[in-house]
């Protein structure tokens, strides 16, 4: 006898941000989702911090510069992005015309949400001279709100684009600012937002854990507060952590971000002891977990592919305005 469901998918969707129908028993969800990958041209974008069994099976596994690039060079009729829901953003942003899918609608960014749209543009209304740097985890409201998005890839790239006599609004994550403002000397007016996964780093238990590895370098992403980058060997973007680790001679590193980027660093350095920063005692676990990210699983991704929803949606107004910093970013990063 066929499932009855209580609901359609478009009311599941609209109720809870994603499908929640049970997959067949029968079936291989790895093998499904290829199939239905070729048979409706899509393309899976997956970000380095969702879990390792989704990483595999991705067309594209990238940090946000590299996925924004991905996305705006493919020629796949539907995108489906493994991330976070600014992801999906901009992936929409580049591709109006293409269906843009997520897993699960509920997958948002702290960070992103540290930026409430109203409350920035009365923020960025006291300055009225200034230009807008905007990291790419935030809205697609503040990317409107933007003249040039960078990411932690090409931020010191971005910022030295600008000249140094024009003010700069730098939003939302502070840390990254505060990291930039140093690199280059130059004073940024900074938006007071973070990323809860990397501030939620235990100082305490990163100091027990070098301790007891003193042979480990420290590498931390610059959305860490600025203790645990003062104390770090490298920082530098996700891609530039693991490129960090691929070419370094040494044997051994504790890596203070997301505890997702693990998976391709133990693939690509088999023969490296490559260890998580702890995490405070109120995370729900021991490493730093984003909990956003780790709601892309493969049933939803299952569903989000035969169903071909979540869908995002940006207003074409918003869209427009976001595109030209977008595309600012991608152009400064060739």
């Amino acid at each position: 006898m066929p499932a009855v469901f209580p609901m359609t998918p478009e009311q599941e969707v609209t109720k809870i941000g994603y499908i929640s129908r049970s997959v067949p028993k029968n079936i291989d969800l790895k093998e499904e989702i290829l199939r239905m990958k070729k048979e409706k041209n899509a393309v899976i974008l997956a970000h380095y911090y969702v879990d390792g069994e989704i990483q595999d099976l991705a067309d594209f596994v990238g940090d946000s510069l590299g996925l924004a690039q991905a996305a705006e060079q493919t020629q796949a009729d539907m995108i489906v992005f493994c991330g976070v829901h600014f992801m999906g953003e901009t992936a929409k942003i580049l591709n109006p015309n293409k269906k843009v899918v997520i897993p699960d609608l509920n997958a948002g960014c702290s960070l992103a949400d540290s930026a409430p749209a109203a409350e920035f543009a009365a923020f960025k209304a006291q300055y009225p001279d200034a230009l807008v740097v905007s990291y790419i985890n935030c809205s697609a409201d503040i990317k409107a709100m933007t003249d040039i998005i960078c990411t932690s890839s090409n931020a010191l790239k971005v910022v030295e684009s600008i000249p140094k006599d024009k003010q700069i609004i730098f939003a939302p994550d502070a840390n990254l600012g505060r990291f930039v403002s140093k690199k280059l000397d130059r004073e940024l007016i900074l938006w007071d937002g973070a990323c809860i996964v990397h501030i939620d780093i235990s100082r305490e238990k990163l100091a027990k854990l070098r301790a007891e590895n003193p042979d480990a370098l420290l590498i931390a992403h610059p959305e860490c507060k600025e203790d645990i980058l003062l104390a770090a060997d490298y920082v530098g973007s996700t891609t530039g952590l693991l490129t960090f680790v691929e070419k370094s001679e040494h044997k051994k590193f504790i890596v203070a971000t997301e505890a997702g980027i693990l998976h391709k660093m133990k693939i690509a350095n088999p023969d490296k002891v490559i260890i998580p920063a702890p995490a405070n005692e109120n995370n729900f676990c021991a490493c730093s977990e984003c909990p956003y990210m780790k709601m892309n699983t493969l049933e939803k991704l299952y569903n989000c592919m035969y169903y071909e929803m979540p869908e995002i949606h940006v207003p074409e107004e918003t869209r427009i305005k976001a595109l030209k910093a977008v595309k600012a970013m991608l152009e400064i990063s060739k």
